[in-house]
């Protein structure tokens, strides 16, 4: 460690075994208990923005099911087909999420398609506001689920020389055998750990946003356009498979994010018949007797 060391000054070594017990055969992880967690605080997040913007509460933990149940199953899937190799020895393992190997791009897609499907079905009032408030909810559960990710070390980074990296000293880290079971150890970009602080950065951003802008709508693809250019920054440091012309899958579905959500926004702005904004129906929702 001494070489690792002088090149980068702050190795933070994680130690924590991944996997927390096993119980029979299912296996109980940091990354499933964290994901979890951070399901629970994204649907609070976003009841709690919901209430207070008057919106039935048979509306939101509905749309909130299926929200959770389409970007689970989106996560995964997209994971599987990023990592089909890991799965041909052993196909069940496809559905061993407990144990880790989600992509949050394959969540927020799933959830959003979901969650959409099931609002447009249930012919839901103020869909836009509805999207604005699952974004906040939906940025705060990706960041608590981040560190899951942190402790287990399955996403591979690119080896370091900034002044901070992440060693992961537990055998049963995926990362210990590639990066520190070698001589020299290697430290890796704690890439999940800026992927955790720019999530936190975009809630901010958000709810400054979702205070001040009168558009429904707006907030959700803020959200798409802001986590789309911090993925595509951050995965620079990742060490994904190449898709094509020198970038990441995450990095291609960023980019056509960041081209959809400013033709969305300029789509909403468009003049229309006057609606009600935020601040009017808030008013309203206080003036009805509970």
């Amino acid at each position: 460690m001494e070489a690792l060391s002088a090149l980068v000054p702050l190795v933070i070594k994680i130690g924590i075994d991944p996997q927390i017990a096993k119980i029979g055969g299912l296996e109980i992880a940091w990354h499933g208990v964290f994901t979890a967690v951070g399901v629970i605080c994204g649907v609070g997040v976003a009841a709690f923005f919901g209430r207070r913007a008057g919106i039935g509460e048979d509306a939101i933990y509905n749309t909130a099911l299926a929200l959770v149940i389409g970007g689970i199953i989106g996560a995964r899937a997209l994971y599987v087909l990023e990592n089909l190799d890991q799965f041909r020895d052993d196909p069940l393992d496809v559905f061993a999420i407990n144990a880790g190997g989600i992509s949050i791009y394959g969540a927020l897609i799933g959830g959003t398609l979901a969650g959409g499907a099931y609002a447009l079905w249930r012919r839901l009032p103020h869909f836009g506001q509805m999207a604005d408030i699952a974004a906040m909810g939906g940025i705060i559960g990706m960041a608590v689920g981040r560190i899951g990710d942190i402790i287990n070390g399955e996403h591979f980074a690119k080896t370091t020389d900034w002044p901070i990296g992440v060693l992961y000293t537990n055998p049963n880290s995926p990362s210990y055998p590639r990066f520190t079971a070698v001589d020299p150890p290697l430290a890796q970009h704690p890439a999940v750990a800026y992927e955790l602080v720019g999530d936190l950065l975009i809630f901010a951003a958000l709810f400054v946003l979702y205070r001040l802008l009168k558009r429904d709508g707006l907030v959700f693809w803020a959200w798409v356009f802001l986590y789309g250019a911090m993925r595509f920054g951050i995965s620079f440091l990742r060490d994904d498979n190449i898709v094509f012309a020198g970038l990441r899958l995450a990095q291609l579905i960023a980019l056509g994010a960041m081209i959809v959500a400013p033709l969305a926004v300029g789509y909403i702005l468009l003049p229309r018949g006057r609606t009600a904004d935020r601040a009017e129906r808030r008013r309203l929702a206080r003036q009805r007797p509970s």
